[in-house]
């Protein structure tokens, strides 16, 4: 465990349901465990309800050696729901339940102080979708080191106001293709490159550093001024559930431990293939096997 870096993910937990069961998930969570997996001293804050799925996730982070101290319980709320439909080639789409306990994520002197002493606030855009979370997040936003919004849109908890404000608010943004392309076109950017917009999207936000997904294609990474490029991976997918989180944890504490922007980003690529490779969001992934997959 690396102590002298400490995260913070904020947002969604919840259990995805699909056809052949439910398991633990919501984006800011599957970033955690990753994050711990990796070594990186990380807490979750976030909301449950009082019920059985709500101790399931409690369990589930205190495996991880994820904290826990500041998830909430709202016992007039329950613990998230998403139905998960997944197509042929497995890409996944998403019915979300609305309220849930995460969307009523209060402000405490507690969640402050935890914030304001860690190197990096880990965010979605999701969370915003009720005021009282989103109240909470501006809050926090405004006490944060280092700032990674995650922008994962899901239609139709987003609009182009909230977003533009909290990319300006971020040190780092992470998109898809997809939602690169979605949100430029909202800023209405003239190009029709992906690098084009990125950079429009990062002078028009004064973001010095942007990561844009590309699928089996890979990533680009502008990172202080300068582009870096992965092609992707060969991999059999069996679902993308969590594959960009895990890239997203993995890009982090690549940075965050000083191991450069290229081999972070190859590095990242790697563990969401092998993570799409996998059935769930969270599948146990060793370096000795992203060693060997990278050919490294």
């Amino acid at each position: 465990m690396n102590k002298e870096i400490k995260a913070v993910c904020f947002g969604e937990v919840l259990f995805d349901i699909f056809p052949n069961g439910e398991r633990i998930g919501g984006a800011p969570l599957n970033v955690a465990s990753r994050l711990s997996s990796l070594g990186i001293q990380t807490e979750m804050i976030s909301s449950i309800g009082n019920d059985e799925r709500g101790k399931k996730i409690i369990s589930y982070l205190q495996d991880k050696n994820i904290s826990t101290g500041n998830i909430q319980i709202k016992g007039e709320y329950q613990t998230g729901l998403v139905n998960v439909t997944l197509s042929a080639s497995g890409s996944a789409t998403y019915e979300i339940a609305h309220p849930a306990a995460w969307d009523k994520i209060e402000v405490t002197d507690a969640i402050k102080s935890s914030v304001s002493n860690s190197n990096v606030f880990i965010f979605g855009s999701l969370v915003c979708r009720d005021e009282k979370s989103k109240s909470t997040l501006i809050d926090l936003l405004e006490i944060a080191r280092y700032k990674v919004f995650d922008i994962n849109l899901r239609p139709p908890y987003y609009e182009k106001k909230l977003l533009i404000d909290l990319m300006e608010k971020a040190d780092f943004l992470k998109f898809n293709d997809d939602e690169l392309f979605e949100i430029a076109e909202m800023m209405d950017s003239k190009y029709n490159s992906l690098e084009q917009n990125l950079h429009f999207i990062a002078e028009k936000t004064n973001t010095k550093s942007i990561c844009v997904t590309k699928g089996r294609h890979g990533a680009v990474l502008l990172y202080n001024g300068e582009c870096f490029y992965n092609s992707g991976y060969k991999i059999k997918v069996k679902d993308t559930v969590g594959a960009g989180d895990s890239f997203l944890a993995s890009l982090i504490s690549g940075l965050f431990q000083g191991k450069g922007p290229q081999y972070s980003l190859d590095f990242a690529c790697a563990m969401g293939a092998l993570v799409a490779a996998e059935e769930g969001a969270n599948p146990i992934v060793s370096n000795a096997k992203i060693s060997e997959f990278m050919n490294i």
